[in-house]
């Protein structure tokens, strides 16, 4: 008995034992439990309580507002409209072909924009809003909101859009706004994030390109709360971006739609640049085209139209085309020559209609030459031999270095898309560029800027307003940002000879003026508007011996691809400069005839501030000018034609 006792004794000793052990663990693991919930619970508290805002809370960007531009006097060029549009969300609308069959009924949608409309629906997850139709008006708008309980899914919506109120006038300079492409974000080093809305909108050429960084802007951002399958539950709140910064441009609308008009239907460029500080007043490629249709959605066959044009209305003529600048070269090539001290204003050479050298016979264009002349006749007639001299003497290097003083051969930084740095050839360039020796013969080419030399209309206004100021003058585009004005920067002098300079422009005032001056037909006669000019006539072509023996087919007579190119540059008022003007007048033929008169009523445009006075002109001239400038197509100060709606 007292043996069982004490087995039951040493038994519940163990049990005790055992029982504390097991007790003391669980207390330790309960404790360790305990320490690792309060842990989770109150230290990770707000780390935990943040996971799980990120499950439920999305911060989603808000496109900001692209800046405005305006032209130099504060017109509207590139604006937001408000854009009235229908949206639709498959995963409301049930039966999404019947709501949008009568949808259909309620605002005009074409097969392509069901079909568009369908595609997009399948695309897109059935809680993700697409756009049926945009740009409605407020009647359509209307209707659609009454009609609302019958189209379930469809929504109207209001937002902003980008819109051209000159159109035409513009849509070189400015360019246009499009969805972002892959293509952009690729040209792109870190990309905004706002760029990655579906949708969103950037310049795609122009100045709309080139200050996209300025107009884009800040965007904005909303939280708004999800479900489990990122549904949107609600908006939480909101903040808005900030809008991008306005632009004001040096170019005058009004000068603008002027020379536009006065281009007509030619494949021409204009440039016209203040003489004082470098700004542009107008920058004009004709034909031209609709920016508006790019940022609605440009039709394949309003496309294929603009590509197919042989007339090139995409192109910028004004900065981007590049031509031999003919005669209106041969100020560089004087100014050369007077500077290097190989002539003066007096030197003359005999002009018998040709030059030979170099085993060829390089052809004056007056076929029984000039007789003798010195710089300012050479000028004034356009004598080429004149020229040729004078190439020989002072040397290829000589008038590259000129041109390039006087902005040619340079890619002139403005916010445009696609400016030409153009061509101004010497010895090491040819060299470089066809591994050949400079010849006698590509001097005299040069000489009266043909050959390698290629210039733009850009770069000629470039030239003329440096020779007419004697100052190394920049073409600017952009006058002021947010009111703030764009710093501009005093010109130093070019360091020409006053003399030389002086010849150079009493020559230009004789091809306008005197009696035999190749651009006397196109002068001003108003006082105190009196112009300095140069004609020039580019060949796209070469004329053989036999055809020169025969006599040179007259431009009349060839297909029009094959005509020359007609140019001008010039200045006024020429004893106090103002404007500097260039006209490039594609297979127009004569600069004289095709490219000056043109260039006058330009100048006069800018220089009178309105359509130019009558009594500018000659007398004899004055009842053909009133029914062209009566006929041309001009805005009102509005931005809108004379009796037509804007819409």
């Amino acid at each position: 008995m007292k043996r069982v006792n004490r087995d039951t004794e040493a038994s519940a000793r163990r049990v005790s034992r055992r029982s504390l052990l097991l007790g003391g663990g669980m207390t330790a693991m309960f404790a360790a439990l305990g320490a690792r919930m309060r842990y989770l619970g109150v230290e990770q508290a707000d780390e935990f309580r943040l996971l799980a805002e990120e499950n439920r809370i999305n911060i989603r960007l808000l496109p900001p507002t692209r800046g405005l531009i305006f032209d130099r006097n504060g017109k509207g060029l590139g604006l937001n409209e408000q854009n009235y549009r229908v949206v639709m969300t498959r995963e409301d609308a049930g039966d999404v072909e019947a709501v949008l069959n009568r949808l259909s009924h309620v605002i005009p949608l074409t097969r392509e924009d069901l079909a568009d409309a369908l595609e997009a629906l399948k695309k897109n997850s059935p809680f993700v809003p697409i756009t049926v139709k945009d740009r409605l008006d407020w009647e359509q708008f209307s209707r659609v909101a009454l009609n609302a309980p019958a189209l379930p899914g469809v929504t109207p919506e209001t937002g902003m859009s980008r819109t051209y109120p000159r159109d035409t006038d513009f849509a070189h300079v400015l360019g246009y706004v499009g969805p972002v492409s892959e293509k952009d974000l690729e040209g792109i080093e870190n990309p905004d994030p706002v760029l990655r809305i579906p949708k969103f909108q950037i310049g795609k050429i122009g100045v709309e390109k080139w200050m996209e960084d300025t107009l884009r802007g800040q965007a904005g951002t909303k939280r708004i709360e999800v479900n489990h399958i990122g549904r949107v539950m609600r908006e939480l709140n909101r903040i808005e971006g900030t809008a991008g910064s306005d632009v004001h441009l040096t170019i005058d609308a009004g000068v603008q739609n002027f020379v536009q008009a006065r281009l007509g239907e030619e494949s021409a460029a204009c440039v016209i640049m203040d003489v004082q500080n470098g700004d542009i007043i107008a920058a004009v490629s004709a034909p031209s085209f609709d920016p508006n249709l790019f940022v609605r959605g440009i039709s394949s066959t309003d496309f294929r139209f603009l590509m197919d044009h042989d007339h090139r209305p995409m192109a910028n003529k004004a900065v981007q085309g590049a031509y031999p600048p003919g005669s209106t070269f041969k100020m560089v090539t004087a100014l050369a020559a007077l500077e290097a001290g190989v002539i003066t204003a007096e030197t003359t050479f005999k002009c018998p209609g040709h030059l030979d050298a170099g085993g060829r016979k390089f052809h004056c264009w007056r076929r029984g030459g000039h007789g003798t002349v010195n710089l300012e006749r050479s000028l004034m007639e356009s004598c080429d031999v004149f020229y040729y001299e004078t190439a020989l003497k002072v040397g290829i290097d000589k008038i590259a270095e000129m041109g390039r003083s006087l902005g040619l051969g340079i890619r002139h930084d403005l916010p445009m898309s696609a400016i030409t740095e153009g061509n101004m050839p010497d010895k090491a360039w040819k060299q470089e560029r066809h591994k050949e020796e400079w010849v006698i013969g590509d001097t005299i080419n040069a000489s009266i800027g043909q050959g390698f030399v290629l210039t733009s209309p850009l770069q000629l206004a470039v030239m003329t307003a440096r020779i007419a100021s004697g100052r190394e003058l920049k073409p600017r585009l952009v006058r002021a940002i947010d009111g703030r004005e764009v710093p501009l920067e005093p010109a130093p002098s070019l360091g020409f000879a006053t003399s030389n300079l002086t010849a150079v422009q009493g020559g230009m005032v004789a091809v306008m003026n005197g009696k035999a001056g190749t651009a006397r037909s196109a002068r001003v006669v108003a006082e105190g508007v009196q112009m300095a000019g140069k004609t020039g006539t580019a060949q796209v072509r070469n004329i053989s011996a036999a055809e020169r023996e025969r006599g040179v087919i007259s431009n009349d007579n060839l297909p029009w691809n094959r005509r020359d190119h007609a140019l001008f540059v010039g200045y006024a008022p020429a004893d106090n400069p103002r404007y500097a003007v260039s006209v490039v007048v594609e297979h127009g033929g004569g600069g004289s005839t095709a490219a000056a008169p043109i260039a006058r009523d330009a100048l006069l445009r800018a220089l009178y501030g309105a359509v130019p006075p009558l009594d500018a002109y000659p007398a004899d001239q004055r009842g053909r000018i009133d029914s062209l400038l009566s006929g041309l197509r001009l805005r009102g100060d509005d931005g809108t034609y004379p009796g037509v709606s804007d819409t």
